[in-house]
């Protein structure tokens, strides 16, 4: 499916923030309308803070958690914090990808403030790590930033590629953003590696039931718990019906929907020309930020070069029975020392319309 993040925040202390709007609707009659519903309402607001927030709202995170919640309670200033209770205590262990989606979030309201004329300066974990992500301060005047004329369309596929070739001046354009891999050797050996990675999360029963207890199948259980790994559309609520796609199911390794779900997921990985990585010399939450940021921009520059982006994060997740394959993509992937913060998928993805996905409620503070 192509998917990507719609939602919106509610202020810790009263009020919402509602994401901004975009094109594209689910397809048929599968549409999860009470959903996407907030879409019409976005974007205007009068506080530059608010309108900030309704375009960071869409930035990826894993395992679409949304942990964010912010205060509004100072002028020209959002406190924002990552909201614990949404860890994913068995996958991200260290909360190293959540950090990670803070950088995403910190990113794009800081791309999205220059819109409005608005320059963002961070003051990130002013009080340690078991306090604030950030204070965002506010400063008039900022040229704007033209990766935000690709917000609204950017998208994670998480569907097979075309089997078109990324061309070296794509790659070209790519530099700075991150190492771009299209070598057919190393592109097979990452395959593998990427497949063996999803397998150990599969067979790991307290990391897959984690994953599984976040799925929403089918347009009513997106509707009701807008959160978590979409399976929507025509197919997986055709699967839903026929009680062959559920999360019972998916725990069950003998079953047919785990099998179907299986299959589906080894033929998207394999169906992959290019990846691309962000590495960091160190691996502090300041350097897990940082490349949140960077992926970021790295998302939005591909979107406008007409690339897919999918994130594959089994391969980095950081529990014993995952290590022998994350110390493998460190040494094909990384200097020595270093740390290999995203690997991600890379190339042309179906030619279909790019869909919306629903909103998530998040919180602010005294807003």
């Amino acid at each position: 499916m192509i998917s990507s993040r719609r939602n919106f925040l509610k202020i810790l202390g009263g009020g919402t923030v509602v994401a901004a709007a975009g094109m594209g609707t689910f397809l048929s009659t599968r549409t999860p309308e009470e959903a996407l519903a907030p879409w019409d309402n976005a974007g205007n607001y009068q506080d530059v803070r608010k309108w900030a927030l309704s375009y960071a709202l869409l930035a990826p995170n894993p395992h679409n958690r949304q942990p964010w919640q912010v205060d509004l309670s100072t002028p020209n200033q959002i406190t924002i914090y990552r909201d614990k209770e949404k860890d994913l205590r068995h996958t991200d262990p260290f909360s190293r990808q959540l950090t990670i989606g803070m950088g995403c979030f910190l990113e794009l309201l800081s791309i999205a403030a220059t819109h409005v004329n608005q320059r963002v300066s961070y003051q990130l974990f002013p009080e340690g790590e078991n306090g604030p992500v950030a204070v965002a301060t506010f400063i008039q005047g900022a040229n704007a930033d033209p990766l935000f004329y690709n917000v609204m369309k950017r998208r994670s596929c998480k569907e097979p590629f075309t089997d078109k070739l990324v061309a070296n001046e794509l790659v070209q354009k790519l530099n700075g953003f991150a190492n771009v891999i299209i070598e057919p050797k190393q592109v097979a050996t990452l395959q593998q590696l990427s497949w063996d990675a999803w397998l150990v999360e599969a067979n790991t029963e307290r990391t897959w039931k984690e994953s599984v207890d976040l799925m929403r199948i089918g347009k009513a259980e997106i509707n009701a718990n807008p959160d978590g790994i979409d399976l929507g559309g025509p197919l997986m609520e055709s699967l839903k019906i026929a009680g062959i796609m559920t999360r019972e199911s998916q725990l069950d390794k003998t079953s047919s929907g785990y099998k179907e779900g299986r299959e589906i997921y080894q033929k998207m990985l394999k169906a992959t020309q290019a990846y691309c990585t962000i590495i960091t010399a160190g691996n502090s939450r300041v350097d897990q930020i940082d490349a949140g940021r960077r992926w970021l921009r790295l998302n939005l520059q591909t979107t406008g070069l007409g690339l897919s982006l999918h994130p594959i994060s089994q391969v980095l997740q950081e529990y014993p029975e995952m290590s022998e394959h994350y110390n493998k993509a460190h040494s094909l992937l990384a200097q020595p020392g270093h740390t290999v913060q995203m690997f991600a998928r890379l190339g042309f993805g179906p030619s279909i319309s790019r869909t919306p996905r629903w909103p998530l409620e998040a919180k602010i503070i005294n807003g």
